[in-house]
């Protein structure tokens, strides 16, 4: 499937579509590359006495889900000189993240940035986290699992209220869901009211179209211990409920297409890594510092207008405090001189956790000979290449893994009676229609970041707390801008989530227990590395379970967030950065709140958002 894929797996001999898949991908996008790569083209050498800066009117730091929406849609006015910054290259050349499948497979490699959390003081023995980033265009739009659950409509009106700007509010927030929305309507599921979806936008929504049976059986036992059931996460219901999942192309593929790359006034520079903004004496942004390399040239180009960030969650914050930027004291022991004392930069930090409960597999239609260990796996691998590629037809190439998904109030009388659950948990969530956990099902069981498969065919089931209490911060390491920053998401420091976590694992063990699922999965095995008999633990047993087995979900948010001053906001409901001029912010950092479902759609929303009112004000 993958080049780094195939070094896990061993020699695939006999599999020939596959490298052949391979090397089309690769020739093909070898001939349509239109990036800039030499940053000399672009910018100035610091040390060149010609002149320091090329101009630009705005320069968009960060080719990320958000960025590349930025840029393709402030440059359809030809009056406007858009360049983009993307620290990576492109990800159109990297079959891994072309593949619906493939994603897995790149989530340590070059394409993605090797970042690891502090250790962890309340998770077990100070756990550090792999937290992968993408570094390419598309960032993590071009790495993730491909799910559009954009969130309760509650969280947006929440959004809304606090800001004291309705513009954020889902009834007139939601258009920009629309405007990015090309959605493929389904005739196996006449439900979805296809007036609520968008039908002119660049990125592709629909269901997927090969779907395993234990997803569409997980979904069933869903409604038989009382979940309901929803064909639409994103309708105007909001997110209650179980649903099969929706796939989605990313922002890079959908915004920065060959049309929109040969725009004369748009420039889209790789491999380009922004190590600080420029600002003149009245604290307005006037241009970025970047480079190839760390030991390279730096270069520099002027903005004439306005400097957008929308480098994420982690790194926002990072290039902010690099610039002089954030709190004053924690620059100053960097030896940063300050720009601005501003607080929230790095705070507020928050992600979705989440768990893995693996079972072996009764039907023999486990995705595990994706890895392939036997000449039937071969076989089956080589069929799934040619329905994927030759034949148009899907098959499980196709699929993201996690294809169905249900959400939940941890405090549902009905799923967690008050006589078997009498603590009164704190409500963190938008509203009361809104959910705080997500139970999903995938067609493979594999261990933490998909390094490696267990040695029988699995399924797995997995538990996210959605609106987690706890937060974190990202912190500077050192001047250096090529050294990652420091990243603290402070997992389950907040009791409540602990709480509302195992009561999300109590109930996917209902459900595995559950028919139709229940004849997928094998409840007898004994097996080291598998769960078949983790029901049984205690509920004190399974806290310390929990702590030794969380994961991020890859959704941090809120680190630039989007608040008063006072309450440590980064940006304000325009996402102007405060106390500054010509800068703002566009990414999941700005989130006030974590959204109650995946972060991704709300970015290109956000950034859609963002778009219209800067060409207003052009």
């Amino acid at each position: 499937m993958t080049e780094s894929f195939l070094r896990r797996a061993g020699p695939l001999r006999g599999v020939l579509g596959l490298v052949a898949l391979l090397i089309v991908l690769r020739y093909r996008h070898s001939k349509a590359s239109k990036h800039v790569k030499d940053l000399s083209t672009i910018g100035r050498r610091l040390d060149d006495e010609r002149y320091d800066f090329d101009e630009f009117d705005i320069i968009v730091i960060g080719g990320g889900t958000a960025g590349c929406v930025l840029a393709s849609r402030l440059s359809e006015d030809p009056r406007v000189r858009v360049l983009l910054l993307e620290s990576g290259g492109s990800a159109q050349g990297v079959p891994e993240s072309r593949t619906p499948a493939g994603f897995t497979s790149i989530l340590r490699s070059k394409y993605g940035y090797d970042l690891y959390t502090e250790p962890q003081a309340f998770l077990k023995d100070g756990r550090k986290l792999f937290w992968p980033r993408g570094r390419f265009l598309g960032g993590c739009s071009s790495i993730n699992a491909q799910m559009a659950q954009y969130g309760c409509p509650s969280d947006f009106d929440q959004w809304a209220e606090f800001m004291h700007d309705d513009t954020w509010s889902w009834n007139k927030f939601r258009r920009y869901f629309n405007k990015f929305e090309k959605y493929s309507a389904d005739p196996d599921y006449p439900q979805v009211d296809p007036t609520h979806r968008g039908s002119e936008g660049p990125v592709r929504i629909g269901y997927f179209n090969t779907i395993a049976q234990s997803s569409k059986d997980f979904v069933k036992a869903c409604v038989n211990v009382g979940i309901p059931y929803t064909p639409d996460f994103n309708g105007p219901n909001g997110t209650l409920g179980a649903s099969r999942n929706r796939e989605r192309v990313s922002s890079e593929s959908a915004y920065l297409t060959p049309e929109v790359l040969a725009r004369p006034n748009l420039k889209v520079a790789i491999n380009s890594h922004a190590t600080r903004i420029l600002f003149d004496s009245e604290k307005r942004a006037v241009g970025v510092e970047y480079a190839n390399f760390e030991n390279g040239p730096r270069y520099r180009s002027r903005a004439r207008k306005e400097v957008i960030i929308s480098a994420g969650a982690v790194h926002s914050p990072h290039i902010l405090m690099l610039s002089g930027v954030g709190p004053a004291e924690h620059l100053k022991e960097h030896n940063i001189p300050v720009i601005h004392d501003l607080a929230g930069v790095g705070a507020n930090l928050v992600d979705h956790p989440v768990i893995d409960i693996s079972y072996k597999d009764t039907t023999n239609n486990s995705a595990n000979y994706l890895v392939p260990r036997t000449l039937a796996d071969r076989l089956k691998l080589f069929k799934a290449l040619l329905h994927y590629k030759f034949l148009r037809s899907g098959g499980p190439l196709a699929t993201n893994f996690a294809e169905a998904t249900a959400f939940i109030r941890s405090d549902d009388p009905t799923l967690f009676p008050p006589s078997q659950y009498p603590q009164v948990l704190e409500d963190s969530t938008s509203g009361v229609g809104a959910p705080d956990v997500e139970l999903l099902c995938t067609s493979i069981g594999y261990k933490p970041h998909a390094q490696s498969l267990f040695d029988v065919p699995t399924r797995a089931l997995h538990a996210c707390l959605l609106k987690p209490m706890s937060r974190g911060e990202v912190l500077l390491k050192s001047a250096n801008p090529f050294d990652l920053p420091s990243v603290n998401p402070n997992y389950m420091k907040d009791l409540n989530d602990l709480q509302r976590l195992l009561r999300g694992l109590r109930l996917c063990f209902r459900i595995a227990q559950t028919e139709p699922l229940a004849s997928h999965l094998d409840h007898t095995l004994e097996h080291a590395e598998l769960d078949h008999r983790l029901h049984l633990k205690s509920d004190e047993e399974l806290t310390e379970i929990l702590k030794s087995r969380i994961e991020t979900l890859y959704h941090p948010t809120s680190s630039c967030r989007m608040a008063p001053q006072e309450q440590y906001g980064v940006v304000d409901a325009r996402l102007r950065v405060y106390g500054l001029k010509a800068l703002r912010i566009c990414d999941a950092s700005i989130f006030p709140w974590i959204v109650s479902g995946h972060t991704a759609g709300a970015c290109f929303a956000a950034a859609e958002k963002l778009a219209d009112e800067i060409k207003a004000g052009l």
